[in-house]
């Protein structure tokens, strides 16, 4: 059964590291319609990760949607998020667990690998995340995924985060693939308008047959 906190398809966006505006363009991306947030932040500023982890977790709690935190555990743990996401270097989903509780959600990334995804479900996953569907400005060199393999992990029962590249122009066919979340950064918080680009994906969502 999957987590309360995903049970509504729609946009996850994913911060782009420091700024200025963070909780701010955090914020207009949840007014615009994005039903998870992740904090990505890949500097070694620790004491800004944990202030701006523990901010964005209370902006999340108070408009009742999931905080996941990028790769890292501890700080998941230490800022009161709702959960973490895991890359294939980044530790286990029972030790996640083992820290964060059996209410947390770990999602995990799969890349392009159904074997990968089919671990991964087996072994508890809260949502498995494929990409890159499309040439990303974040990750130039990452692996490339197709929506067939979108369609191949659905009857694995877990939700399915599509990553890499993806536009309010290219994500419907994602979604129509079985995807349950667009995940977003760049084409999200790389805009000047943050909630009307979460809004333009929102809608595709509400589309009918989404």
């Amino acid at each position: 059964m999957a987590h309360p906190l995903l049970t509504r398809n729609g946009l996850y966006a994913i911060t782009d590291g420091p700024r200025d505006d963070l909780l701010a363009a955090c914020e207009a991306a949840i007014d615009g319609g994005a039903v998870l947030l992740q904090y990505r932040d890949k500097t070694d500023d620790a004491a800004r990760r944990l202030a701006e982890a523990r901010a964005l977790a209370e902006l999340c709690a108070r408009r009742r949607i999931a905080l996941i935190v990028n790769d890292d555990i501890d700080l998941a743990l230490a800022s009161g998020a709702m959960g973490v996401h895991l890359g294939e270097d980044d530790g286990d989903i029972a030790s996640a667990r083992a820290k964060l509780g059996p209410c947390a959600i770990v999602g995990v990334s799969c890349y392009d690998s159904i074997d990968r995804a089919r671990l991964l479900a087996a072994a508890g996953a809260d949502y498995l995340a494929f990409g890159a569907f499309h040439p990303s400005p974040t990750k130039p060199n990452a692996r490339t995924a197709t929506p067939a393999l979108l369609r191949e992990a659905k009857p694995l029962g877990v939700p399915l985060v599509a990553i890499g590249g993806i536009t309010a122009a290219n994500g419907a066919t994602l979604i129509d693939a079985g995807a349950s979340y667009l995940a977003v950064i760049s084409a999200v918080f790389g805009t000047r308008d943050v909630r009307g680009a979460a809004r333009s994906f929102a809608a595709l969502f509400a589309a009918p047959g989404s």
